[in-house]
């Protein structure tokens, strides 16, 4: 399911303002979570942060760990949506191409970066959870890997090194970017990463075939 059919079941399932109220709480808890760890976030500090109740937090969601949870879920298929739009991109491809790719990818986390580096930080103690996680992000750095593989001139041995390598570089690209906030122009890192892609995958700083 596609993070937008996902809306919409929930638009049907809870009607537009509990869904807003749900976003509210989801974007909340993922900003906590980083910035407090997910054992220093209380439900309070959610709910003051949402402008709601107590038991306005409780009419959607059980505990913190269940937002924590769905938080990952939304993430797992919004990333995957966004890795398999390497099928729609031309072949070869040049640079505006994987440009686009890139400004699309941080346009994902804008949305779910708060949680991935959160969520690299603090976990619930549940074993199975992290574990889950784990296979989670070795199937999108294999997937990512597939894809770009698929365009190397010369091949890289393993796929999941190869996606890792590359979600290494966006998501700390992000992350000092928008959270640190370093004084660095985002279509400038976005040309230069899809420039070192280009590169990776055709051995040509233009991003065309030789």
């Amino acid at each position: 399911m596609t993070t937008e059919a996902a809306d919409h079941d929930n638009i049907v399932k809870y009607g537009p303002r509990a869904v807003r109220t749900r976003h509210a709480i989801l974007e909340a808890s993922a900003r906590l979570f980083l910035e407090r760890g997910y054992a220093g976030t209380r439900i309070s500090n959610i709910t003051s942060a949402c402008g709601i109740s107590r038991a306005g937090f409780y009419t959607y969601f059980r505990d913190k760990r269940e937002v924590f949870t769905l938080l990952g879920e939304n993430a797992y298929r919004a990333i995957l949506d966004v890795v398999g739009s390497w099928d729609t991109l031309p072949r070869p491809c040049g640079t505006g191409e994987v440009a686009a790719w890139v400004r699309a990818y941080f346009t994902f986390m804008d949305t779910h970066g708060p949680f991935i580096f959160a969520s690299s930080q603090s976990w619930p103690d549940d074993p199975r959870l992290r574990a889950g996680s784990t296979r989670r992000q070795l199937r999108v750095a294999f997937l990512l890997g597939t894809h770009l593989r698929g365009r190397q001139a010369r091949p890289s041995g393993a796929p999941e090194a190869l996606g890792l390598a590359v979600l290494a570089m966006l998501d700390r690209s992000w992350y000092r970017c928008h959270t640190d906030r370093l004084p660095v122009d985002d279509d400038d890192v976005i040309d230069t990463i899809a420039r070192l892609i280009c590169r990776m995958l055709l051995g040509s700083p233009s991003g065309q075939a030789k």
